[in-house]
């Protein structure tokens, strides 16, 4: 009867098994890069062919990169997967490219002690900042190549037009956002035009977010029965009893991740220069030449996909090439002091960014370049005592070597010398296997002096 009943109870909770809802949870802790939209479209990816009911994106980020922040948003907006983006843990934030994320998201939630905003764009771009040195093309934090960064309240120009267009772009993106998700909009646009930021409670008070959650289950709780659009269709989130399974980084997005920090790609490059500089200098077995290679193969696509200012790039690569000229060409470290100061400065301007994750390290550069300093020097004075010590081969070696006469001559004849038949010339006449000594090298004649009874042979 007991096994009866137990079966009966199986077969009746089967059917629940099987509607059980699930719940996908991605994280990305840091500045939006590349890789973040890598992770994340792959995650969307794979909630969709889970058939998943929800997709967390548990979020704390200070800003990043427009292209990576778009691509995301675009992802999410066609997904049919709801995703809910979740600020946490406590003292996280969705600043700058998290507030359009939240903005753009199904279901927007914060824990407390979270806030967003400060979504103002600001010029990164291969042209440089606006009001910098370099500035060309600016770019921006939340628009796109090709517009500009912060709205400044004085100046003309192509700067200002600009900073103004990026604003504009920036601020009609993220109004439209609100408007889809029935969002607040205006605080949306003086987020974008003022820069102002929100806490959790401010921010549910105001309606840019829909729920305040502490922690994951109570964020399902809350967010369980809620209607939300994805996909083009209505659907009402049933969360009740969710599984919730995490969506791990694989190594590609590790890699990704890990060569997208400029100060990881800075090193890269530096190891690289070193490495083929090494491989150049003292031919070997070609091992530092080939890991030179990968290191700056690796540094340059990490720099590719990071905004770069164009005076940044010409000063640290000026650096670079004079520390190589001074290790090939020793100047009394004239160029390696330039060049040191070049890729220092080079250093500091290389990333042309206000967005916090995304600037090179004062930390890193010192020590890079005290490193640089160091081997300069190293470099400067093995070739001082290259310099120094007698030549061991080559014509200026010959002079004071030993010969041995083949024949007796007067004038010209041949010698046994440095275990070959040289021609050689001396003014006094030699014998048969009378030793002499080189004194010059005239074309291929050696030009000898008879030794002195009381000299010594070597």
């Amino acid at each position: 009867m007991k096994r009866l009943l137990a079966l009966a109870t199986t077969l009746l909770l089967l059917p629940l098994a099987a509607t059980a809802a699930t719940v996908k949870l991605a994280e990305i802790h840091g500045a939006i890069s590349p890789a973040s939209a890598a992770y994340f479209l792959r995650a969307l990816d794979e909630a969709q062919r889970a058939r998943a009911d929800l997709l967390v994106l548990k979020l704390d980020t200070p800003g990043g990169l427009d292209t990576a922040m778009r691509e995301m948003i675009q992802g999410l907006l066609a997904s049919p997967v709801p995703v809910a983006v979740w600020v946490a843990p406590a003292g996280a934030r969705a600043a700058s490219a998290g507030t359009y994320l939240l903005y753009a998201s199904h279901v927007a939630a914060m824990a407390p002690g979270t806030n967003l905003g400060a979504a103002t764009p600001v010029a990164i771009g291969i042209g440089g900042e606006a009001g910098k040195p370099g500035a060309g093309r600016p770019a921006g934090d939340k628009a796109d190549k090709g517009k500009g960064d912060k709205d400044s309240a004085g100046g003309g120009g192509v700067g200002s037009a600009m900073e103004k267009k990026a604003v504009h772009d920036a601020a009609a993106y993220i109004r439209s956002l609100a408007q889809l998700r029935g969002r607040n909009a205006g605080w949306a646009e003086r987020a974008v035009r003022e820069a102002e930021s929100l806490s959790a409670e401010e921010a549910l008070q105001q309606k840019v977010i829909d729920l305040v959650a502490a922690d994951l289950p109570e964020l399902l709780r809350q967010a369980d029965g809620r209607m939300v659009r994805a996909g083009g269709r209505e659907l009402r989130l049933a969360l009740a009893g969710a599984a919730v399974a995490t969506i791990e980084r694989n190594w590609q997005e590790r890699l990704l991740a890990a060569i997208a920090d400029p100060n990881v790609a800075l090193i890269l490059l530096m190891l690289g220069v070193y490495g083929l500089l090494f491989e150049f200098y003292a031919p070997g077995h070609g091992v530092s030449g080939v890991i030179g290679t990968i290191c700056l193969l690796l540094a340059l696509y990490a720099l590719a996909m990071l905004p770069l200012n164009a005076v940044g790039v010409l000063l640290l690569l000026l650096g670079i090439a004079l520390m190589a000229v001074e290790a090939f060409l020793p100047s009394f470290g004239v160029l390696g002091i330039g060049g040191i100061v070049a890729f220092v400065a080079g250093s500091l301007m290389l990333i042309d960014a206000d967005v916090p994750g995304l600037e090179i390290s004062l930390a890193l550069v010192v020590p890079l370049a005290a490193t640089s300093a160091l081997l300069l020097a190293g470099i400067g004075t093995f070739a001082l005592r290259a310099r120094r010590r007698p030549a061991v081969s080559g014509v200026e070696a010959m002079p004071g070597a030993t010969v041995e006469a083949l024949e007796d001559f007067v004038h010209e004849g041949w010698v046994q010398a440095f275990g070959e038949r040289w021609r050689a010339r001396s003014e006094a006449p030699l014998m048969r296997g009378q030793r002499a000594r080189i004194v010059a090298v005239d074309g291929l004649i050696l030009v000898v002096k008879p030794e002195s009874k009381g000299e010594q042979s070597c």
